[in-house]
């Protein structure tokens, strides 16, 4: 899979802009705040209609204009996808793909897919627990798109039973709390599956990277941690059981409380290096190299199941990378269409045989 061209109009800092990316390495020079990042942001949200730093669409528009427009052609040795996106300052987004209206976002997905690596990516392992679930169902996303609508049924049903809790509290009626949480035990125990099958996918993979990366014999290990017996439930019809159990035995405290206790919602997931938890043990070296352990695993897991390959967006990789971990994250690249921002050229030490280097100056692309 690669991107055959883009265009931006009024996108962030670009007012027009058209790129034809080599099918191999890109390597985006230029100074602070010339729009690296925005590049490779317009690349992404091609893949997802979302922006891979989290802000709404409306923050994409160009300061000044009433409206952003994104095009681009995605190709794969089997067919081109056309992808267009008109983001309007007030309304709805209008999205196309082969000149087709997009309905639902989950039409998009599988189409386009792309593993992004972020400056702000250490928040995964620094951050709370939310930040490293997200990183599981963003994953299983990339390898089945239809995980999700189970992720959208399990936050719809955690939503509608904290509202019918939030509203009765202790007043709550037993049969309807029974009815929300039994469809909360299968959305949860689909949800469960998929990010079970993503920490099987990842884990070995992410070893094997960190280890090229570092240097090292480091053992990484992905803990699932959850207060509903989850880890020992061992399947879906297991996992719907033991939530149905937990949520039962804890209705009064969540309706003393007016809010959902127990789920996949609330579960931990803790990153160990040789059995030290990362979050508290390692240092920010061993934790960026290990975000990027799980990214580069994350991408050839997804090549893999789907036979796909694809996009790869590394933001600002090289600047907290020193000279030996540049040179191992160089070699241990996949071969797939890669983007790398960087501001200093000199980081770029290694040939570009398979790829090209470009300059970014006012707006412009050479």
């Amino acid at each position: 899979m690669w991107l055959g061209w883009l265009e931006a109009s009024d996108f962030r800092s670009y007012r027009q802009m058209r790129w034809n990316p080599d099918p191999g390495i890109n390597v985006v020079m230029g100074a602070n705040a010339a729009g690296k990042t925005n590049l490779l942001e317009s690349v992404g949200y091609l893949s997802s209609l979302r922006s891979f730093k989290g802000v709404p669409d409306s923050a994409l528009i160009r300061i000044g204009t009433d409206r952003s427009i994104l095009r681009g052609e995605i190709r794969t040795m089997a067919r081109t996808t056309r992808i267009e996106v008109e983001m309007p300052k007030t309304g709805r987004r209008i999205a196309q793909i082969n000149g087709n209206r997009l309905g639902r976002v989950t039409d998009l997905l599988g189409e386009v897919r792309a593993i992004a690596f972020l400056p702000e990516d250490l928040d995964i392992i620094k951050r709370g627990p939310s930040y490293r679930r997200n990183l599981l169902d963003s994953v299983a996303i990339q390898l089945w798109p239809g995980a999700h609508l189970d992720q959208r049924d399990y936050e719809r049903t955690l939503r509608q039973r904290n509202i019918l809790l939030k509203q009765m509290g202790r007043q709550t009626d037993p049969v309807t709390l029974e009815v929300w949480d039994d469809r909360m035990s299968v959305a949860g125990a689909a949800v469960m599956a998929r990010r079970v099958a993503v920490i099987n996918a990842l884990e070995e993979r992410a070893g094997s990277a960190y280890q090229a990366l570092a240097g090292s014999t480091t053992e990484v290990k992905i803990d699932y941690r959850s207060t509903w017996g989850a880890k020992s439930a061992g399947d879906r019809t297991g996992w719907e059981t033991a939530l149905r159990e937990a949520l039962g035995q804890a209705r009064s405290n969540d309706m003393e409380r007016r809010v959902t206790t127990v789920g996949p919602h609330r579960d931990e997931i803790g990153f160990t290096l040789d059995a030290r938890e990362s979050r508290i043990h390692a240092s920010q070296g061993e934790q960026r190299t290990l975000i990027l352990a799980l990214r580069l695993a994350s991408h050839q897991a997804v090549e893999q199941v789907t036979g796909v390959s694809p996009l790869l967006l590394l933001d600002d990789i090289f600047s907290e990378l020193d000279k030996n971990r540049s040179a191992a994250l160089a070699r241990s690249l996949p071969v797939a269409q890669t983007f790398i921002s960087t501001a200093r050229e000199d980081d770029i030490d290694f040939p570009l045989q398979a790829g090209r280097g470009w300059r970014l100056a006012d707006g412009k692309l050479i």
